[in-house]
């Protein structure tokens, strides 16, 4: 509730327009699904009790239609209007399988995780990553590659990055 409303008002003014938004909800109590109504979004549901974070992105991506499926968490809102569209430009190498963006903290963030987040996500990107370290906070990948390889529903964590791995492992890039 608290990061929601900024986060689709920063999606509806993307450079690009033509874009499909899903919430995915697991029953959240407060006032996420209420804000989330005032927007072009469409919401999907999971029942807390069968929460993981792969769940809830299969879900997600198995309504999506796009060529792309983006990810991006409600604490994790675009900071341009052309966030969407420098998020997608690696993929104009089609060996390139995720892209993930750069995090930043904010007013409240503190030093030791700003210096952190600065070390994760410095500001020039890798254009060849080798390695599976990713966020999906706010990623992308391609959908015919998730079509192969769905996210991993039994993990507690960390699907990102066994995904990540994956396509690693399949000669596939992340930037």
């Amino acid at each position: 509730e608290q990061h929601i409303g900024k986060l689709l008002t920063g999606i509806s003014q993307q450079s690009l327009k033509e874009l499909e938004v899903m919430l995915v909800d697991s029953g959240s109590t407060d006032a996420t699904v209420a804000i989330a109504s005032h927007y072009p979004v469409r919401v999907l549901s999971i029942p807390p009790q069968e929460f993981t974070f792969g769940r809830s992105l299969n879900l997600g991506c198995s309504h999506a239609q796009g060529e792309f499926l983006v990810f991006i968490s409600a604490h994790a809102y675009p900071v341009y209007p052309d966030w969407l569209e420098r998020l997608l430009l690696p993929f104009s190498d089609p060996r390139v399988a995720l892209v993930y963006g750069r995090q930043r903290g904010n007013g409240t963030t503190k030093f030791s995780e700003a210096q952190q987040l600065a070390k994760l996500f410095p500001d020039v990107s890798l254009a060849e990553q080798r390695t599976p370290l990713c966020n999906n906070a706010n990623a992308a990948i391609r959908r015919e590659l998730w079509e192969q390889h769905p996210y991993d529903e039994q993990l507690p964590g960390l699907e990102d990055v066994a995904w990540a791995a994956w396509a690693l492992g399949q000669g596939h890039l992340l930037s």
